[in-house]
């Protein structure tokens, strides 16, 4: 795809949408080429799964949210 400042500035849903299919977009000015758009590449979708901290609610001794992130924070008076 081929896209001028003007394009850019009042059509730049089109201009997404060329990348999100995976077009690169040269932006033209004044009928020159100053740089191309290229798509950054495919969008990674991690499974909640395979985040690390998953299960590790598993090795706890139900405590509450609060109290993990207390434990995980530390305490500001023992730093004193």
């Amino acid at each position: 795809m081929k896209a001028t400042i003007v394009d850019l500035r009042y059509k730049m849903n089109d201009v997404l949408k060329a990348l999100d299919r995976n077009e690169q977009v040269t932006v033209l000015y004044r009928g020159k080429v100053k740089g191309i758009l290229i798509p950054s590449g495919k969008k990674s979708q991690m499974k909640i799964t395979d985040h690390p901290f998953f299960g590790m609610s598993s090795l706890i001794n139900e405590k509450t949210v609060q109290d993990e992130i207390d434990d995980l924070r530390g305490s500001r008076t023992n730093d004193i």
